[in-house]
């Protein structure tokens, strides 16, 4: 019989763009309709949907083997899990979250001191909590089932903790930020028990390192062109790589083929330097995975 990983993938927020990731990295994920179960296509993986705040305390109990959640819940819930790898992407960049104190544009609230004896609305109840006594400040904080910011705008809560990736929802709402309280991202954790089984362990860091790759794939990009043999000391001068370039003679000697793998937001300055130093036939190729 098989052995089987029991993999949670988190619900909602991330979940598609975890599905994406996983794709890059080689497995095919397929959700399907009012089921919690999707499908993969590794016999030796079983996945469920789980919601990101109750990721943490499924794995820290064995329910899951493995998982994907945010740093901010495994906070929040106290869980006792092992970090395999940090994964900085989310719904729609591969950039860290932030979860932010906000309140009305108009409020008189300016510090975290201003909230004493207020009211304040957030999911993330019990970071609050230990936050404001951090501060030594007293006020109540409720749990917020969604629409956190709403409840700020209608006036049912003083101020709101709230997660932004851009900030542009809070100010959509009118709303304005007065602190960051947390900045969080992805992390992959398994449980400690499934680590002790050497089958687990091999698996659950294959997944680690594959979903790693494609992650630092998606900031570079491969390079590759001719350079003539005369020019290549210039050339190599001014080009980035991860050790040092791949050079190659081509049929004519007088001509190298030349290759390296550069940061994307390096190739629009990079590319005119090069052709300066006498490139030719520049090719820039996306990445699926860049293995360290």
């Amino acid at each position: 019989m098989t052995q089987k990983l029991k993999l949670g993938i988190p619900k909602g927020s991330l979940e598609a763009a975890t599905i994406d990731l996983f794709s890059q990295a080689g497995w095919v994920i397929n959700p399907r309709s009012r089921n919690y179960f999707p499908s993969i296509d590794d016999d030796e993986i079983s996945c469920s949907l789980v919601r990101a705040q109750e990721m943490g305390s499924h794995v820290t109990n064995g329910v899951l083997d493995a998982g994907l959640t945010g740093q901010d819940w495994l906070a929040e819930t106290n869980s006792d899990v092992e970090i395999i790898s940090h994964l900085i992407y989310s719904k729609s960049s591969d950039q860290p979250c932030r979860w932010v104190l906000v309140v009305k544009q108009d409020s008189g609230i300016q510090s975290v001191e201003d909230l004493e004896g207020k009211r304040i609305s957030t999911e993330l109840v019990n970071f609050t909590r230990q936050y404001l006594v951090e501060h030594n400040v007293n006020a109540a904080v409720d749990f917020s089932w969604g629409a956190t910011e709403a409840k700020v705008v209608e006036g049912l809560a003083d101020a709101a903790v709230e997660i932004t990736e851009t900030g542009s929802t809070i100010r959509a709402h009118g709303l304005r930020i007065i602190c960051d309280l947390l900045e969080t991202h992805t992390v992959f954790v398994a449980n400690k028990q499934a680590l002790e089984d050497p089958w687990k362990r091999e698996k659950i860091e294959q997944v680690s390192m594959l979903l790693v790759s494609a992650l630092s794939a998606r900031e570079r990009v491969l390079l590759k062109m001719n350079v003539p043999e005369s020019r290549i000391n210039d050339l190599a001068e001014k080009l980035p790589s991860l050790h040092a370039p791949t050079i190659n003679h081509l049929h004519d000697g007088k001509w190298l083929a030349v290759e390296t793998v550069v940061r994307k937001e390096e190739v629009r300055t990079l590319i005119p330097v090069l052709k300066s130093c006498g490139a030719e036939g520049i090719l820039e190729i996306a990445l699926h995975k860049m293995v360290p």
